[in-house]
């Protein structure tokens, strides 16, 4: 890992005169080449996917409603065919479980693959820059374009590129803001002008965000503001792989025909054409060796790749390889492969497993309703009407289901326990309801219970429908018989 050096300011010439030395280094803006290879089209494979699932998601239906909705006003989360409540946050700490043992395993194994692949600062930075060579041209025209002075060729091009690029942030911003608000509904609004303040903010609060992160400020926020570039040496191992120039092949670097004997001249492979760096997103040189700015996204293993190609010369000088690969160990392609399944690799797989199957197993045996029971603390407990002892409780009831249910209240424990009212109670689809409950038991059974907390449970039953069957749930409570 290389670190950044600050120059120590030099000395003034005399008593009477100072030097001012800034401590901070002015940024140069990157221009990188395009390349075309194997790990490019796995990237744009990347791209396409996510998003295309980004994009189109929020379109999908799910029969009368929007396929994925996090329903935050209505406290209800739609993924599919899964309707999940506030009380459900569990399975939101079991994604993030599964999301943090992921990053870890795939770092463990190759390296920065999230950050090269499918990171959103990565993926939106490639079609930004897309843009930017369709428009603009590729780097050296890029670089003359910024150059020149301004024309109106320049302008246009400058205008061109700006426009698109927000227009991609705005419908960035614009499909995010569908994911909470039906964005069917959200359409409509913005067609008619009339989108509310709230979705108005977001939609230009990520619009923006996308448009200065990828289009401005993009290896900069790799580079210095993304946590993961600092603290990922601790996921690494010697048996990790990572993107490596083979120092041993390539040095001593220097350029030559492509006739001449690199062994007659005294050099390695590496010609010094600088084209790894020129591809490079983040401007780093491979040839330094591992440095936290690299993000992985081998750009610079096919762009040397088809240098080698042109030479002659064997492939893999920059290639993905692992520590104890590159020190002369003698390890194979396999067998650098087979040391990739060690015990933390292996660790991470089985915790994955794990908790993937605990949520599956959970999210199926899960009941189609959620009971809910807090004692009233606004009425205390009191004797009514023929010496009988009231309590009352209020029951939270969640139908999970998106078809309207009908459910029945009972409760035991006490001898002579008796709700006050027994009518069914019915709750349309994904519907929750708070409903106060009242429970009697006799003067006697309160005279040899005696004073005190004594346990009772709830039982609710939902009434069987042709296409379902009947769940019952059971919850505890408390009476309380005054003194």
């Amino acid at each position: 890992m290389t670190t950044p050096t600050v120059a120590a300011p030099a000395a003034p010439a005399d008593d009477s005169a100072a030097q001012i030395v800034s401590l901070y280094q002015k940024h140069k803006k990157i221009y990188p080449r395009s390349v075309t290879g194997r790990f490019v089209n796995w990237r744009w494979g990347f791209v396409w996917f996510t998003q295309i699932l980004f994009y189109g998601l929020p379109w999908l239906m799910w029969g009368e409603r929007q396929a994925v909705l996090l329903d935050v006003v209505s406290r209800r989360f739609y993924i599919f065919g899964l309707v999940f409540h506030p009380q459900d946050f569990i399975y939101l700490t079991a994604l993030l479980l599964v999301s943090a043992y992921s990053l870890f395993l795939f770092t463990a194994v190759g390296g920065r693959l999230w950050c090269g692949y499918a990171c959103p600062q990565t993926v939106y930075s490639e079609i930004f820059m897309w843009v930017e060579r369709k428009i603009e041209g590729d780097r050296a025209a890029r670089m003359k374009l910024d150059a020149a002075a301004l024309t109106p060729t320049k302008l246009w091009r400058k205008t061109a590129k700006q426009a698109v690029w927000i227009a991609i942030g705005l419908w960035t911003g614009f499909t995010f803001v569908g994911y909470f608000t039906p964005i069917h509904t959200l359409a409509a609004e913005v067609a008619s002008a009339g989108m509310g303040p709230w979705e108005t903010f977001w939609v230009l609060f990520y619009g923006f965000a996308t448009y200065g992160n990828a289009g401005f400020m993009r290896e900069q926020v790799c580079k210095y503001m993304c946590p993961y570039a600092r603290f990922q040496s601790a996921m690494f191992d010697k048996d990790t792989l990572i993107i490596s120039y083979d120092t041993a092949r390539g040095e001593p670097r220097g350029s030559r025909s492509k006739k001449a004997d690199p062994l007659a001249l005294g050099l390695g492979s590496c010609i010094d054409c600088g084209l790894c760096v020129q591809v490079c997103p983040t401007g780093i040189d491979i040839r330094k060796g591992l440095q936290y700015e690299c993000i992985g996204c081998a750009a610079c293993v096919d762009v040397c790749d088809e240098v080698m190609d042109k030479m002659n010369y064997p492939r893999g000088l920059v290639r993905y390889d692992t520590q104890h690969g590159l020190t002369g160990m003698g390890l194979s392609r396999g067998q650098v492969l087979a040391r990739m399944f060690r015990p933390r690799v292996l660790v991470y797989s089985a915790i994955l497993v794990l908790i993937c199957v605990g949520v599956g197993v959970s999210i199926a045996l899960r009941p189609p309703f959620r009971v809910d029971v807090v004692r009233d603390r606004g009425t205390l407990a009191r004797q009514v009407d023929n010496g009988q002892i009231e309590n009352v409780y209020r029951l939270q009831l969640m139908n999970a289901t998106e078809q309207p249910q009908t459910y029945r209240i009972a409760a035991e424990g006490l001898p002579g326990l008796q709700i006050a009212d027994t009518a069914p109670i019915t709750l349309g689809s994904v519907e929750a309801r708070w409903v106060t409950v009242s429970l009697h038991v006799p003067s006697e059974t309160a005279s040899a219970k005696g004073p005190g907390v004594h346990e009772i449970h709830f039982t609710v039953e939902s009434q069987a429908t042709p296409t379902e069957e009947a769940h019952r749930l059971r919850e505890k409570a408390t009476f309380v018989v005054p003194r």
